[in-house]
């Protein structure tokens, strides 16, 4: 029952898609950590000339409060190699944090990863400048978490350093801001309405319209494993936008296509945009 169920939702989703029915976003995880070390420019310039429609990517704070693109809060091997075993961003300067190579080293979950030695942590404002090279969007996750306090800045102030590079290149309109935090979601929502909004979500299968109304956002981005077709159909119904994450693999994408989704999270954008042509 379920085969043929999961056939004839997939059979309906490649019919909408050969009738020119909706898009489905390509979000870049970390650039595009498949190929090139994460959340470095390598990464999102592979993006960018795959033809991603998102760039997504992870912001962390340096003790100088200038907002750099890292998924951890601390810099350890085998992502970042520098002069000690690790460090939090948020007790380095910036000019502390570039004495840390983020290419080096090949990650051991992706064996098709090249390596681009040298290659250092970019600041947001150095990514946000790739913007004129295309109308794709930035999807940026705030790296913020109540239970460890001194690896990012209060709330309000992550939000409004993060702003601050959003408005100085004018792009407002194609950024989303996302976390498992939901109260930088609320902080940018009151500095900034017009800033879209993405709530992550991770644990136990919950409401997506739930999860949505808590966070205040108009996104929701479960983990991909808590998917179904009835969750999407709801959450489109009160009007929300789901984009889970991160999926990897063809008959993974092919479920969430035929589920409804409105967009998809993988490290390997390439192939998940070479897979829906």
């Amino acid at each position: 029952m379920y085969v043929k169920t999961l056939a004839s939702l997939l059979l309906c989703s490649f019919v909408m898609t050969a009738a020119g029915g909706p898009k489905i976003e390509v979000h870049g995880h970390r650039g595009a950590r498949a190929r090139f070390p994460e959340n470095t420019l390598p990464a999102f310039e592979y993006a960018i000339a795959q033809g991603v429609d998102v760039l997504e990517l992870d912001l962390g704070v340096t003790k100088d409060n200038i907002v750099v693109v890292s998924h951890d809060s601390v810099l350890r091997s085998p992502v970042c190699n520098g002069p000690r075993n690790e460090v939090p961003i948020r007790n380095l300067t910036l000019a502390e944090v570039r004495q840390w190579d983020c290419g080096s080293k090949q990650n051991p979950q992706f064996p098709s990863q090249k390596t681009v030695v040298g290659t250092r942590m970019p600041t947001l404002d150095e990514v946000l400048s790739l913007a004129s090279r295309g109308k794709f969007k930035f999807n940026m996750e705030t790296k913020i978490t109540p239970m460890e306090p001194t690896l990012a800045p209060e709330p309000k102030e992550f939000a409004r350093l993060v702003l601050e590079v959003i408005r100085k290149h004018h792009l407002e309109s194609r950024v989303i801001l996302q976390s498992f935090d939901f109260r930088t979601l609320h902080a940018m929502k009151e500095l900034a309405p017009e800033i879209a909004l993405s709530a992550l979500y991770s644990g136990p299968p919950r409401s997506f319209v739930e999860i949505g109304k808590e966070s205040g956002a108009r996104i929701i981005s479960p983990e991909y494993r808590l998917v179904t077709a009835a969750e999407v159909k709801a959450a489109h119904t009160a009007g929300f936008t789901v984009i889970p994450w991160t999926s990897n693999a063809p008959h993974e994408w092919d479920a969430l296509i035929a589920a409804g989704v409105d967009a998809i999270i993988t490290d390997d954008p390439g192939a998940l945009i070479a897979h829906l042509r």
